[in-house]
């Protein structure tokens, strides 16, 4: 995950977000960030490497589903879901309610 930048969510189209909801770790990763206030780069709880794990928040980030700010030496990663609800209405809240065990989020 080279650059930190998320973008403008008004340069985000749909696809792009379902397809950066549609892998299981990038799901993972996602529902972890729900269940926190941040989650920082190299604590997520995923079975895959720190460079595939890096390739997974490089796609969260482009997608704007995430944004990282540098913490020091740590780069911290937080949901963008207000953001979010505010371009594509109930897509995230809905994928979160089911990848969340069915609650509300």
């Amino acid at each position: 995950m080279r650059g930190t930048q998320a973008p403008s969510l008004d340069d985000v189209e749909l696809p792009t977000v379902l397809d950066a909801l549609a892998d299981p770790v990038r799901l993972e990763v996602i529902r972890q960030l729900a269940a926190s206030n941040g989650v920082v780069t190299g604590r997520f709880q995923v079975s895959v490497t720190m460079s595939t794990l890096s390739h997974h928040l490089g796609v969260l980030l482009t997608s704007g589903l995430v944004r990282v700010t540098q913490e020091g030496r740590f780069r911290r990663c937080e949901l963008r879901l207000t953001e979010m609800e505010q371009r594509f209405p109930g897509v995230l809240t809905a994928v979160l309610a089911i990848v969340c065990g069915g609650g509300t989020v």
